[in-house]
């Protein structure tokens, strides 16, 4: 199994791993506009995608989007999409990805790496604890969203 940045080519079979990521999380499946978001990740650099690839088959990704921190004063990575196909879950393609995720962190002298994840996933918060994630249990998450 190899671990490596997602480049334009892969934009088929991305798009096809990233749109059962959002069926999973109860979007209606579109593949066009999955693939037309990711390109723009892509061009732009305004994520970094990591892939997990068997055989020339991509298994999973991770996608990371730069924050900051002005209390900290440095860059802080947004851990926001890992997903692996079912095919290949329980192999460790996870972990491979969190790590891959760390090393950004390193490379880029960043802080650390953030997620947000439903109190409901269990397999993604024992993934989260078994990789060196803490739980945070102090502070209070809020949102707003345009009603479109």
């Amino acid at each position: 199994m190899k671990i490596r940045e997602a480049k334009i080519s892969d934009i088929d079979n991305l798009s096809s791993l990233f749109n059962s990521y959002r069926m999973f999380y109860g979007k209606d499946s579109n593949i066009g506009v999955a693939k037309e978001f990711l390109e723009s990740r892509i061009k732009l650099c305004d994520s970094k995608i990591y892939v997990s690839e068997v055989d020339q088959c991509l298994t999973g990704f991770v996608q990371l989007y730069p924050i900051f921190s002005s209390t900290r004063m440095q860059k802080l990575w947004l851990l926001n999409d890992l997903f692996v196909n079912e095919n290949y879950r329980e192999k460790g393609v996870s972990v491979l990805l969190i790590n891959e995720s760390k090393k950004l962190c390193k490379q880029t002298e960043a802080c650390g790496l953030i997620l947000e994840t439903a109190k409901t996933n269990e397999i993604g918060n024992h993934l989260y604890h078994k990789t060196g994630f803490t739980l945070d249990i102090e502070h209070n998450y809020y949102s707003w969203d345009i009603d479109l």
